[in-house]
């Protein structure tokens, strides 16, 4: 036999109350979550680690004890300043004087699973790079970053084991990372032509400022790159751009051009500590210069800078 349909009893006075309670409840649990890339899931998309012991990880030859400043960067010293800002991700960018032996940044990954991402370094004229790459990215590694020699990058085009990284990195979904200068950007342009499926990530929007003075054509030059849909730029470093002073709001105008050109998805916050955090320099003033800042980012655009860009690039499978 068909049952009738039961009708709904009317609310009680304790059963409004109840409701209302779950109700508020759910809308600030809302609330909370929405806001919550901006105090407690950022991740900053550039920072190096070292450790004092120098028998287990060897500096490589031309460096000394003297060029680690400060004599220690660790993990846990680098969360000192992460945990308090709201960051919990970091991607971890091999330091220069370990040169190729990537071993630490990788060892400090193992330690704190799901912390880090990790942008290695291989040898670009050593035997078959795309595979160390593909070795390296087996750890965790998601970038590899690239510096040309002085004064340019022009040898890059020209470089078999360069273009064998490229290709490696368009077939893996592997990020190329400069760190280069102005004078640079063709060099990068022609490489994007040439690998148009490879992603691209440039440390320190191009180093433009870098000499204190931020020129219209480089600017120009480096959202020219926005042309190529998978090229990324870093906003990081402001310690060593433009005036080089906290709250380091005169980089405004060059990080609103940054984001009308590639737009707030291709773009990632970065501290580039230890750098950021010696002298009047501070962790809080860096991420709180796209945290609240710059009144021309919408709350969307922050969260694409805060996290998901840097996300999408180093922490998706």
């Amino acid at each position: 036999m068909k049952k009738n349909p039961v009708e709904p009893r009317p609310l009680s006075r304790r059963d409004f109350i109840t409701t209302s309670v779950v109700s508020a409840l759910s809308i600030a649990a809302g609330s909370k979550a929405a806001a919550a890339f901006d105090r407690d899931d950022s991740i900053d998309a550039h920072s190096h680690l070292w450790t004092p012991d120098t028998d287990r990880y060897p500096l490589m030859e031309g460096f000394a004890k003297a060029d680690m400043r400060p004599p220690s960067f660790t993990p846990e010293e680098l969360f000192a300043h992460t945990k308090p800002n709201g960051v919990t991700r970091i991607v971890a960018i091999q330091m220069s004087f370990y040169r190729f032996d990537n071993r630490y940044m990788l060892d400090s990954m193992r330690r704190f699973p799901g912390v880090f991402s990790g942008v290695g370094l291989v040898d670009e004229n050593g035997p078959q790079p795309q595979d160390r790459m593909r070795e390296l990215a087996r750890g965790g590694v998601r970038g590899f970053r690239i510096r040309p020699p002085e004064p340019n990058a022009a040898s890059w085009l020209t470089s078999p084991g360069m273009a064998a990284m490229w290709k490696a990195g368009a077939d893996d979904g592997l990020a190329m990372c400069p760190l280069i200068n102005p004078a640079a950007f063709p060099a990068v342009a022609k490489l994007c032509e040439r690998f148009p499926r490879t992603r691209v990530v440039i440390d320190h929007c191009g180093r433009v400022g870098a000499d204190g003075e931020i020129r219209e054509s480089d600017l120009a030059a480096l959202c020219a790159l926005a042309r190529f849909p998978l090229v990324h730029v870093k906003t990081s470093a402001f310690y060593a751009l433009g005036k080089k002073q906290p709250p380091y709001t005169d980089l405004a105008p060059l990080i609103k051009r940054l984001r009308d050109a590639f737009g707030a998805e291709r773009l990632m916050w970065a501290s580039d500590c230890p750098y950021q955090v010696q002298k009047d320099h501070t962790y809080a003033a860096s991420i709180g210069l796209i945290r609240n800042g710059l009144n021309f980012l919408s709350a969307t655009d922050r969260e694409w800078m805060l996290r998901r860009t840097a996300e999408k690039i180093f922490f998706s499978a």
